[in-house]
């Protein structure tokens, strides 16, 4: 009974979630090929069937040599029961259909060499229009006309939308694995580091790791600045610095790849071939592995702009540099997290919701510099939908984001690719935040990880209720608004319950040399917590 309940839930849910959307597809075959193109056409006026299979097959006809205002040199024999294309232009809609329908088609596509607009009328029109209408791209129809010839069959259908995509799941999955591996493989760094100090290695290891910790307050609030000072910045000089980050980010992220496929090469114990040239060492590894991450780095920087296909390499390129920076930047006590990560959500929370007000178009600033002044390529405006009917010069984007193609926008990947996108500072600042809670782990000496996996899970209830609030607000929901109390309030009540408050909030002291503070006393202190307080 209850797991059929829960079944009915999650249909409700799923079905609750479907939307009309505006575009839609147009089906071109003929006895040995077939041919998919998009189309934009007005839902509450031309209501379209879900699939294939129940849309009608209409023979197409080649009209555009006209824009059909009239019947004036059309004959009714040619265009009766039969799907016609016309060009757009010197009348509105409604007359063309009005038309085409006087003469006897079945429907009316309008090819457009401009925009692709959701077709609209006058109130009183709409009620005389009884046939499907619809607007086409020019260049697919010449497309089409080239494979086809004049021998073509045409089907108008509209898959149906869905807010809730299999994509979120995909985030969801690539958000919780990064913040997860990221956060081990800090534990794991400090676990190094304790053992090196244990048998000797001296205190210095966490230099030669390249590891920096932030343990100042100001420093914080000084970050914090910076990355204020730099959104806004970029808000207004866009078309210059976007170069700069996307060469930096190439750079960083060859570098972030290079260091975890080194890191999982040493795990599965690849060894390295060394040799020397005139008294330089070489490692052969570390040449094919620079090689590989170098070539994936270009290789996104050339083709950046393809929609298609290229979104798995930044996923991979964003998965790899998060790793990286969260094995790299440490944070040295709680308070430091409560403090960056409060700071973070203030400003989160203000460039998202707040500054809409003060900006001409009223796009939040996080948004456009998210997004890119033109990003998506379509314009929503309320129930009004435009589609370039050209190909655009496609506009430079930040790296700074995961991208998943919505997987069931089948119509609208057509028209335009769709994304569901989640910035990297969702994925990195409450991955802090949860590597701190694994070197805490390790300096307690907790065999079951107890901070760490606590933190995960509020990680993921947070990015739950995100997408949520998403999905029912209809609009992008600021990330840090709901993972920072979820992770910072879960990691309070933990400590304040175990009653280790004291120990969480003052963290470690090796990051401030002359501090005078005790140091931490690890549970069930041991041998190696004994010789960690000496480094």
């Amino acid at each position: 009974m209850e797991i059929s309940l829960r079944i009915v839930i999650l249909t409700v849910i799923f079905f609750a979630s479907k939307v009309s959307c505006q575009e839609g597809i147009l089906h071109v075959s003929n006895e040995n090929e077939e041919r998919e193109f998009c189309i934009v056409y007005n839902h509450s006026w031309t209501p379209l069937s879900e699939t294939l299979q129940a849309a009608v097959q209409y023979a197409l006809v080649n009209l555009t040599s006209t824009p059909l205002c009239n019947a004036s040199g059309v004959s009714p024999d040619l265009v009766k029961d039969r799907a016609v294309v016309v060009m757009r232009g010197d009348c509105n809609f409604s007359q063309k259909a009005l038309v085409a329908q006087s003469l006897g088609a079945k429907a009316l596509l309008i090819a457009s060499k401009d925009y692709m607009v959701t077709p609209s009328a006058n109130d009183s029109e709409y009620p005389k229009v009884h046939i499907p209408l619809a607007l086409m791209r020019y260049r697919d129809f010449l497309e089409a006309q080239q494979v086809f010839g004049e021998s073509m069959q045409a089907q108008l259908f509209s898959p149906p939308h869905y807010k809730l995509d299999p994509s979120i799941a995909v985030m969801l999955l690539i958000a919780i694995v990064t913040v997860a591996l990221g956060g081990y493989w800090s534990g794991q760094c400090e676990k190094e580091r304790l053992n090196s100090c244990s048998m000797g290695g001296g205190g210095d290891s966490k230099a030669d790791s390249g590891e920096l910790f932030l343990y100042s307050p100001l420093k914080v609030v000084f970050f914090v600045g910076l990355m204020c000072g730099m959104l806004v910045l970029m808000y207004f000089f866009y078309n210059v610095l976007v170069y700069i980050i996307i060469a930096i980010f190439c750079l960083a992220s060859a570098s972030a790849l290079f260091s975890c496929l080194d890191a999982i090469l040493d795990l599965m114990g690849v060894g390295t071939l060394s040799f020397s040239v005139r008294n330089w060492n070489f490692s052969v590894r570390s040449l094919v592995l620079a090689a590989l991450c170098i070539t994936v780095a270009v290789v996104w920087g050339v083709y950046r702009n393809e929609d298609r296909w290229i979104w798995i390499l930044q996923d991979l390129l964003g998965i790899a540099f998060c790793l990286n920076f969260l094995k790299t930047i440490s944070l040295s006590n709680f308070k430091i997290c409560v403090i960056l990560l409060s700071l973070l959500l203030v400003y989160d929370v203000f460039f998202v919701f707040i500054t809409p007000f003060f900006t001409k178009n009223g796009v939040s600033i996080m948004v456009q510099v998210a997004l890119g002044p033109d990003a998506s390529g379509e314009k929503t405006q309320g129930n009004v939908v435009e589609v370039p009917a050209e190909p655009q010069t496609p506009s430079e984007k930040l790296p700074v984001v995961m991208r998943v193609p919505r997987f069931m926008a089948w119509a609208q990947n057509l028209c335009v690719m769709q994304f569901s996108i989640l910035g990297y500072g969702d994925i990195i600042v409450p991955g802090l935040l949860v590597a701190y809670c694994s070197r805490f782990d390790v300096w307690i000496n907790s065999r079951r990880k107890v901070y760490f996996t606590s933190c995960c899970i509020a990680y993921l209830c947070g990015m739950v209720v995100t997408f949520a609030v998403m999905l029912l607000s209809g609009m992008g929901q600021p990330a840090l608004l709901y993972l920072v109390p979820f992770t910072l309030i879960t990691c309070t009540v933990l400590a304040a319950c175990r009653g280790q408050m004291r120990q969480f909030w003052s963290g470690t002291t090796y990051e401030v040399l002359d501090s005078s503070r005790e140091p931490l006393l690890p549970e069930g202190r041991t041998d190696v917590g004994i010789e960690r307080e000496k480094c």
